[in-house]
């Protein structure tokens, strides 16, 4: 007897290519858009067994509660920001990620960024496209053998670190407690990594907790020559402090892949030239995809034949 396939809910973009790695193992609800995920959130309710979400678009209480075969629900990535995880425990649902499979990519674009945003690279693309050459331009910044805070010292900020070593940087970091393994030095206050640090990198989880924890102080102790990097969570930044620091010079630049306004560009922040913008690609590669969707793939057969998730939350 051939046992039926669970029916997995996606509440996110996924291109066609990577549903067709889901078919053989699931049957595929592909609910990307509000109007969709509603619709099959009441018409599917009773044979939904998994979800798939991210964290930006997450999954709630109610939607949950409606769900009565509800057994499991999995982050594409990292972030689970929006899903409500306290009460999917209440419910006794199991919970799981894709920890780990994008890091490389996320830290990769995190130094793409850095580098963007420091020498002045768009910019010079446009002007050189005009016939402007170096001798009318100002001279861009250095990254190497300078000072890199980052927010946050979890699976991608220890990723932005290696790569930072390799260009002769001090590494600093912020957390909610040091990790005595780690070689870099700890700041216990994130006003005090501002300060000694030129570069700020913001890799920490979103939500409630972080919302806005890169305020106007932060701003203000990273300096007029500091430079400010957010791959994690657009909320983590106070995007009117963020305007009001480049405004006034109190700031050097920012390469922001995440915003408050997402999928709207920071209207706020469009007429600044010193900010690199990018639509929140940063675990986005061929390889990094793949990778996810093959975690969730293991996950939930994992669970649907009785064994631990790869990944918990």
């Amino acid at each position: 007897m051939i046992t039926p396939r669970p029916h997995v809910l996606v509440l996110n973009f996924m291109a066609e290519l990577h549903q067709a790695m889901l078919a053989p193992h699931f049957e595929v609800i592909y609910a990307p858009t509000p109007a969709l995920r509603a619709a099959h959130i009441a018409a599917d309710a009773a044979a939904i067994r998994a979800v798939l979400t991210i964290g930006s678009v997450g999954l709630t209480a109610a939607e949950m509660d409606t769900l009565p075969a509800l057994e499991i629900v999995c982050a594409l990535g990292v972030g689970f920001e929006n899903i409500d995880v306290a009460h999917a425990r209440a419910r006794g649902l199991v919970l799981a990620n894709g920890a780990g499979t994008n890091d490389d990519c996320v830290a990769d674009h995190a130094l793409a960024l850095l580098l963007a945003v420091v020498r002045n690279v768009p910019q010079m693309d446009r002007q050189c496209r005009q016939g402007v050459w170096r001798d009318a331009l100002p001279l861009s910044g250095s990254v190497s053998h300078r000072r890199m805070g980052i927010v946050g010292l979890g699976g991608i900020g220890h990723k932005v670190a290696q790569r930072a070593l390799g260009f002769g940087m001090q590494i600093g970091y912020h957390g909610r407690k040091p990790q005595p393994e780690v070689a870099h030095t700890y700041f216990a206050d994130l006003v005090a990594l501002a300060t000694w640090a030129d570069f700020l990198v913001v890799a920490t989880p979103g939500g409630p907790a972080t919302r806005h924890l890169v305020g106007a102080e932060v701003l203000a102790a990273l300096g007029a020559g500091g430079y400010l990097v957010n791959v994690s969570r657009g909320s983590v930044v106070d995007t009117a402090a963020l305007a009001d620091a480049l405004r006034g010079g109190h700031l050097a630049g920012a390469g922001l892949d995440v915003y408050e306004s997402e999928p709207q560009p920071p209207a706020e922040l469009l007429d600044f030239d010193g900010v690199v913008l990018t639509p929140h690609v940063g675990g986005w590669s061929p390889q990094a995809i793949e990778a996810s969707v093959q975690r969730f793939i293991d996950n939930a057969t994992r669970h649907f034949a009785g064994q631990s998730v790869v990944s918990p939350i």
